[in-house]
């Protein structure tokens, strides 16, 4: 339990440090993502393409 929710917390930090590049792929616009603004500041949570990601690369990672 806790290494998958370090590894969430991961990925969701590497996403976050990451999120103008993704935007401009579509990475964070999908159904499921969440974008907050509060106080003139935008938190992304982009829950549905951490999912995608996680599962793509964990494909990869079973054909290597």
């Amino acid at each position: 339990m806790i290494r998958w929710l370090l590894t969430t917390f991961v990925a969701l930090s590497i996403l976050s440090a990451c999120w103008p590049w993704l935007r401009k792929l579509g990475i964070g616009r999908l159904p499921g993502d969440f974008t907050l603004r509060l106080f003139g500041r935008e938190y992304p949570f982009p829950f549905m393409s951490t999912l995608i990601l996680s599962m793509l690369l964990s494909f990869i990672a079973r054909l290597l």
